[in-house]
């Protein structure tokens, strides 16, 4: 018998799973995984990795379905070999200190400093201190690995431009180039488009950017003034202006970085968005869907699964916390709804007007 092609969907909607649970992986957790990776033999291409999967994760490696989270580990003295893939990525330094280098251009890094990796782009990375350097890589790759276009590349040759291609964009191959350009189809806003744009689109330069450590903390510390009745959250976006409208750190994911004083309690919100919070000081509680999950410095947590109603208290002392999230690709792809406080209906963000807060009434 020959297998049916078709999926019958008439009729009522098809049921969805239910939302994914957070999940902690607490300090004790990692730093156990961190020594055994130290412990193993040097791999040939000197990448000591793991990744963190979420117990219901079947459809990529990774704490939620489009956000892959890796642990990285060096010995004093060890480098990695070079690697390039389609891949974007958001590196994090949780231990020690080292070296990244991107296309030829070497960093020093340090604890809790973050970096963006761009597609493409030939990097390695090399512990410089005394110490083990670990690191968290935040990566796409799991979704592009649903799709089966994941190219990874290790100790690839560099990119060379052809003299020959250089030449012919000197004179452009008349065959080639439609005499007709990009134009409006009528008046309701539709276009046409030909071919040879479509392949070859206006290209962005797509930087690698440092964000260090010390430099951050001094403009979110200011954050701390704003007064207990400001509903916004002490944060800022790591920001690539190459993401333009979709406020990225890579395109794909934003990195902020959150301080918390003590004893604050967000407002219950949620967005389509998944969130990954590593915090890195101090201790506090998220409620998500009506269940309190506890954590402190050094836990990992996949904090709020896509569309799931939450938010985030400290504790007693002030908290400081990395979150990854897919805001930016949830905002190209017209799907980021958002919802900031459960009294107002949601919104498509970066479709339709989004929220404000009380900022400017706040004690700044």
């Amino acid at each position: 018998m020959t297998q049916s092609l078709f999926i019958d969907a008439s009729g009522p909607l098809p049921e969805k799973d239910a939302p994914w649970e957070p999940i902690v992986i607490t300090k004790e957790q990692i730093d156990a995984e961190i020594e055994r990776l130290a412990a193993i033999p040097r791999p040939q291409n000197g990448r000591r990795r793991s990744y963190f999967q979420h117990p219901r994760n079947q459809r990529s490696i990774g704490l939620a379905p489009g956000i892959q989270v890796s642990l990285d580990v060096l010995l004093p003295g060890e480098e990695t070999a070079t690697f390039r893939q389609n891949s974007t990525q958001v590196n994090f330094v949780i231990r020690g200190r080292g070296e990244t280098e991107i296309s030829g251009r070497r960093r020093q890094t340090a604890l809790h400093d973050v970096w963006n990796t761009p597609s493409m782009r030939i990097y390695r990375d090399r512990n410089s201190g005394d110490d083990i350097y670990a690191r968290l890589t935040y990566s796409n790759g799991g979704l592009l690995e649903m799709m089966n276009i994941h190219v990874v590349e290790e100790n690839p040759q560099p990119l060379l431009k052809s003299i020959d291609r250089d030449e012919e964009q000197a004179q452009p191959d008349a065959r080639r180039t439609s005499p007709y350009g990009t134009f409006q189809l009528n008046d309701e806003g539709a276009w046409m488009m030909p071919y040879e744009i479509v392949i070859n689109p206006p290209s962005v330069t797509s930087p690698a950017l440092y964000w260090p450590w010390q430099e951050v903390k001094h403009h979110l510390d200011k954050l701390e003034a704003l007064g207990k009745d400001y509903i916004g959250r002490r944060l800022y976006l790591l920001y690539n202006p190459m993401t333009g409208r979709t406020n990225g750190t890579t395109p794909n994911f934003f990195a902020t970085i959150t301080m918390r004083p003590p004893k604050i309690v967000d407002r219950p919100h949620r967005h389509s968005s998944a969130a990954v919070n590593y915090y890195f000081s101090g201790s506090g509680r998220s409620t998500v869907e009506g269940k309190t999950y506890e954590w402190k410095a050094g836990d990992l947590m996949l904090s709020a699964p896509g569309w799931s109603v939450h938010n985030h208290a400290s504790y007693d002392e002030p908290v400081y916390e990395l979150t990854i999230q897919d805001q930016p690709l949830n905002i190209a792809m017209e799907s980021l709804l958002w919802q900031e406080s459960l009294k107002e209906p949601p919104a498509l963000l970066g479709a339709e007007e989004g929220f404000a807060t009380n900022r400017a009434a706040a004690k700044a």
